[in-house]
């Protein structure tokens, strides 16, 4: 236990303020990235809505990941941005653990949403007959409904073992937000008992789901193997590459975070840009870029905006 050291009100945030002469450009990056991930993942969220064709769990699932990772977004990026532009980098104890709370919460959300795509993918292709009575929208509904309180409740846990204590100076967070290691480090408490148990209980989760996704694959490559004719294997497989790319991004990613050696000073600043900023670039456009049924009901968007585009100049003629 820490002894003789200034009870902690709030965190600084240290960021990428050790690059002063980058923050201009990394702005104008990240700022960018955040705009298209936001316009990617709202883009496929405005399309399940309108196109009665997308009304299936697939789709489903895939709208509420998309909706989850703009929120997951929203924890962090916008403060990231803000940090960049002003030299008051400072956020309060209560601030810093609901962003904490909420970003463990949606990253764990994500992990298990991305896991039931894969079990509706195992059920379409494993039982085709049994998929529309095993996978209906509302029990689709059911299981993200389950996924958040399962993601929050791991996250609530992981926040309450940090903050359960105070916090001793000084009060620099070697970090662009309230990442668990980097705060956990500040604990009057013992730190290293509680980032051992906090990262095990991260990794646990990652690695839970991330086997069970394996599981899944494992039996739908046993199923598409038995498949007679090449058209029929290709099929199958065309419906889970967006979602394999996507998981092998996503889990990849995140693992750094936990497996990695410790950074130096234990700086991880520039190692959680891929999983908080590039991940969730990548996935609204890996599953827009290669899904059919997506690209056509964009193009459908762009025909009726486009037709009432020439009714209206009709009206005004």
């Amino acid at each position: 236990m820490k002894t003789n050291q200034t009870i902690l009100k709030e965190f600084i945030l240290v960021g990428f303020s050790v690059y002063p002469h980058a923050q201009t450009f990394l702005f104008v990056v990240f700022f960018c990235l955040y705009l298209l991930t936001l316009t990617g993942n709202l883009a496929i969220m405005y399309l399940t809505w309108v196109d009665r064709c997308l009304h299936t769990p697939m789709y489903l699932f895939l709208s509420a990941l998309s909706f989850s990772e703009t929120c997951y977004t929203l924890t962090t990026i916008p403060k990231m941005l803000a940090d960049l532009l002003t030299k008051n980098r400072s956020i309060s104890i209560i601030g810093c653990g609901l962003q904490m709370c909420f970003f463990l919460g949606l990253g764990g959300t994500n992990c298990i949403i991305l896991t039931l795509m894969g079990y509706d993918r195992f059920l379409a292709i494993c039982s085709p007959l049994r998929y529309p009575l095993l996978m209906t929208n509302m029990v689709c509904g059911q299981l993200v409904a389950s996924a958040w309180a399962a993601g929050f409740l791991v996250s609530v846990i992981e926040t309450a073992l940090i903050f359960r204590g105070s916090f001793c100076g000084p009060n620099l967070v070697k970090h662009f937000s309230c990442h668990m290691r980097a705060v956990v480090r500040l604990s009057c408490l013992d730190s290293e008992l509680t980032e051992f148990i906090v990262t095990a209980i991260s990794m646990s989760g990652l690695i839970g789901t991330f086997l069970l996704i394996i599981l899944t694959y494992a039996f739908i490559l046993s199923t598409v193997l038995r498949i007679p004719s090449a058209e029929g294997k290709q099929k199958a497989f065309s419906t889970c590459a967006s979602h394999l790319t996507v998981v092998i991004i996503h889990f990849g990613f995140a693992s750094i975070a936990y497996v990695k050696p410790e950074a130096s000073g234990g700086d991880d600043t520039v190692i959680a840009v891929p999983y908080t900023v590039i991940t969730p670039f990548l996935s609204p456009l890996i599953f827009s870029l290669r899904n059919k049924d997506m690209k056509n009901a964009f193009r459908k968007v762009l025909g009726k905006t486009s037709s009432l585009n020439n009714l209206s100049l009709l009206i005004h003629d």
